[in-house]
This record gives C-alpha cells, sequence and structure tokens, in this order.
C-alpha cells in the first residue's frame, strides 16, 4: 500500500498510526488532526523513531486534507472520548457531527479508499461514514469486535493461565454495554471454555469485557483506552493491506443478514483488500439470536435519533 491515513492525532490515532509505520503497512504513514502543530510533531517523532525500529515509511503530520489524496485505506478515530460517568450514547450527536465532516472532506481526495471507523458509539459512527461518504457498504468498516474479543481473550487466558496465542473468542453485535459474547465458539485451543471453568465464572468473566472500555476510564480519570483499540484496528488494516482473507469480529452493514436491515452491527467478516470480502452468518441459537437482535436495536435507537 502506498498511502494510509488517520484522523485523529489523539492517543487512538497517533498510536495506530505508530503501529502503521513499524510494521510496514504503507509507504506513506499520514497523520490528521484539527489542532495545528500536533499532528506534525507527533509524526516528526514518530518518523525519527524510523532509523531504530527500522522502518522506512515516511510518516507526515497535517491539518489539510489535501495531503491525504490517494489514501488506499482512511482509518477514523476522530472524535470525542469519554470521561467518567459518561456512557458511548453521550457521545452521540457531537461525534456524529466530526465524522460526518471528516468522511466529508476525506472522500473526495480519496474515493477508492476502504475506511476503518474506530469513532464512538462506534456502530452508529460506522453508518454515519458510510452514508455520508456514499461508498459501499463493503469500503466502509467499523472496528468493535476485534477490541472486545481481544479483551474477552485475555480475560480466559488470565482464569485458565494459558497463553493468549491459544484462546480464540468470538463477540458479536453493538461495541459495549450490550455485545454479546459466543460462549460456544469460545475455546482453548479448540476446546471450548464451557468445558474448563464454570458458567457461573464464564458469566463474570464475560461482564468485565462487557464493561472492558469503562474499566480503564475509571483508572485514568482523564482518559481512555488506546492501546489495545489501536492494535484492533491496525489488525483490521494488516488483514486490508496484505489481502489476508481474515475472519474477524467488525462491524458490517447488514441486509438482511441474521434478520436484520439498515444498520452496522458486529458480526464475523472476511476481511480483503476490498474490505468486507463476505459476511459470515453462523447458526445462533434463539437465545443468542434474540440478544443479536436487542443489541442490533441498542444501535438502531440511536441512528434514528440522527435523523440522517
Amino acid at each position: 500500500m502506498k498511502k494510509i491515513t488517520v484522523v485523529g492525532a489523539g492517543n487512538v490515532g497517533a498510536t495506530a498510526a505508530q503501529r502503521i509505520a513499524e510494521k510496514h503497512l504503507a509507504e506513506n504513514v499520514v497523520l490528521l488532526d484539527v489542532i495545528e502543530g500536533i499532528p506534525q510533531g507527533k509524526a516528526l517523532d514518530m518518523w525519527e523513531s524510523g532509523p531504530v525500529e527500522d522502518f522506512d515509511s515516511a510518516v507526515i503530520g497535517t491539518n489539510d486534507y489535501s495531503d491525504t489524496a490517494g489514501s488506499d485505506i482512511v482509518v477514523i478515530t476522530a472524535g470525542l472520548a469519554r470521561k467518567p460517568g459518561m456512557t458511548r450514547d453521550d457521545l452521540l450527536m457531537k461525534n456524529a457531527e466530526i465524522v460526518r465532516s471528516v468522511t466529508e472532506q476525506v472522500v473526495p481526495v480519496s474515493p477508492d479508499a476502504v475506511i476503518v471507523v474506530v469513532s464512538n458509539p462506534l456502530d452508529v459512527m460506522t453508518w454515519v461514514s458510510m452514508k455520508t461518504s456514499g461508498f459501499p457498504k463493503n469500503r466502509v468498516v467499523g472496528m468493535a469486535g476485534v477490541l472486545d474479543s481481544a479483551r474477552f481473550r485475555l480475560f480466559i487466558a488470565k482464569e485458565l493461565n494459558v497463553s493468549v496465542m491459544d484462546v480464540q473468542a468470538l463477540v458479536l453485535g453493538g461495541h459495549g454495554d450490550s455485545m454479546v459474547p459466543l460462549i460456544r465458539y469460545s475455546t482453548v485451543s479448540g476446546i471450548p471454555i464451557s468445558e474448563l471453568m464454570s458458567a457461573e465464572r464464564i458469566e463474570q468473566l464475560v461482564d468485565r469485557a462487557r464493561n472492558g472500555g469503562i474499566e480503564i476510564v475509571n483508572y485514568l480519570k482523564t482518559g481512555s483506552a488506546y492501546y489495545a483499540p489501536s492494535s484492533s484496528a491496525v489488525e483490521m488494516v494488516d488483514a486490508i493491506v496484505k489481502n489476508r482473507q481474515r475472519i474477524l469480529p467488525c462491524a458490517a452493514y447488514l441486509e438482511g443478514e441474521y434478520g436484520l436491515n439498515g444498520m452496522y452491527v458486529g458480526v464475523p467478516v472476511k476481511l480483503g483488500r476490498n474490505g468486507i470480502e463476505k459476511v459470515i452468518e453462523l447458526k445462533l441459537t434463539d437465545k443468542e439470536l434474540a440478544e443479536l437482535h436487542r443489541s442490533a436495536m441498542d444501535v438502531k435507537t440511536n441512528i434514528d435519533k440522527l435523523g440522517m
């Protein structure tokens, strides 16, 4: 890939740009922000680490969307972060305005890009970006399930004292309080976790994963998570850049899959050069499907509030 742009030079965006450069995913990494000096300073600092970290990618900071022209992938992290006591829904109106504005400026200069949305509330912001861009649904994808699954995988690994490398987990639904972990698809080297711990303990781990973001917000007081969110976004970027055809849980626009229509919801997808190559439709139990629909209705309610 020749160029990847990250919009938003806060903690998530800057860390994502750093990981993209260090993983050699693009010849040019552009970090854009509305605040003068911040993206320029952070980008130069990153670029100066190239001789030590062994990457040749150029890292450019800018406030001008013309510098992002011809981007193959645009990662949108711009938006307000949550503060203690603030729900993801509190962010809805302000961040919708920000994501709409970003998308309107990205599209004319990078009409062939794949957009990866990280801004919260995630599922709704991905919908805002797709509707604003006019891009086909496969080229606008949201980062949520990779992060939620990573948190769940870590908690399982810690509980069982096993390597995170051997733990697989699948989390569907909206990002946050209404996410739907699929326990029967969560395994350690192929062994269902239900055979390795009690249902009660699994539920406690599910609850911790569900509240993973706010747990970190409560510790930090004046910020929110960024190491794991940036890693999760870059795993998706890597799958697109290298056309890996990875099966990852992402926020995808559904048109009938799982009985849902006209909204972004976290489901397993095949991720490759064209963005979402395919939505994987699992056979869910009645209980799992009901939970997924309940989660999707939360997304739908927030979409309706925007009146777009």
